[in-house]
């Protein structure tokens, strides 16, 4: 279960429902995982079998193929989940369960920085060990869970300055104002599987952690498929390069139900007026 805020204050904890379905499909924010895996042709959930034949050679960690598990074969495994995942390529997989299965599908969309990560997990646990979280730690496990990847053309000024737009809180500048650069040259991907688990029960106060990569305008002419290929390498460079995740300041807040195409409610101007929501930017203390 997994704390859920709302904007009144109040505190709920989330449940995921405990059945397959695929009401949720409706939510232009799944448009992505529908498109490239077809859930909607699912009755039952899917298996692990028909997980493991998504797989492709892409799919390694440190050489060694990866495979999707059920968690019960690997119970007397006594490895912390990285530590299995590095070492022998499985993945402890949950049967029936909203979130390791939208961590599945990260895993397919995204194998090389899923990998990247699991090796920063194994570094700091060797450098920290197990029991001690590092601010590294802590921020590889909040975009694993929560992060939100947003492109733009970096010859586009327009579109270059929605960094700065976003992280200054201007939710009315990047999501109204500018709303048509989110057409063509500004792009939205979830990168966090709890935040998809989330979003199968939508309510105000889902919020991500945003990462802003800069690509070249042929990004957007790619196919689906060919995007998310390049996104990942993007991805996987910038947070390697840039040591993005050495600690949570590179990660900017968004609520993202306001990202446009993500949210029907959204197409209204007047969603954006909740600024118990779109919370406006805290003034640092003099």
């Amino acid at each position: 279960m997994t704390q859920r805020h709302h904007t009144d204050g109040s505190t709920k904890r989330f449940v995921a429902d405990n059945h397959w379905h695929h009401d949720f499909l409706h939510h232009p924010l799944f448009n992505d995982l529908e498109t490239m895996f077809h859930l909607s042709n699912h009755t039952a959930w899917p298996s692990i079998e028909w997980l493991n034949s998504q797989l492709s050679t892409q799919h390694v960690v440190e050489g060694i193929p990866i495979r999707f598990v059920a968690d019960p074969e690997l119970a007397d495994d006594k490895r912390y989940y990285e530590q299995i995942i590095f070492e022998t390529g499985q993945i402890p997989t949950r049967l029936e369960n909203w979130h390791d299965l939208f961590g599945a599908f990260i895993w397919l969309l995204f194998p090389k920085t899923k990998r990247l990560l699991n090796q920063l997990h194994i570094h700091e646990i060797s450098e920290h060990g197990l029991t001690k979280r590092s601010k590294a730690r802590n921020a590889i496990t909040l975009f694993d869970e929560c992060g939100i990847v947003v492109t733009y053309d970096s010859a586009d000024v327009a579109a270059s300055s929605i960094k700065e737009t976003l992280r200054n809180h201007l939710w009315q500048q990047a999501f109204v104002e500018q709303r048509s650069l989110w057409q063509h040259s500004v792009h939205s991907f979830m990168f966090g599987h709890a935040n998809y688990e989330m979003a199968t029960k939508p309510y105000l106060g889902l919020t991500g952690k945003v990462l802003f990569i800069p690509l070249n305008s042929e990004f957007n002419r790619l196919s689906l498929k060919n995007r998310y290929q390049q996104l990942d390498d993007a991805l996987c460079n910038q947070i390697r390069d840039n040591q993005l995740l050495k600690n949570n300041e590179k990660l900017s807040p968004m609520p993202f139900l306001g990202i446009p195409n993500w949210y029907d409610d959204n197409n209204d101007p007047q969603f954006y007026e909740n600024i118990q929501y779109f919370r406006p930017k805290r003034r640092k203390a003099e």
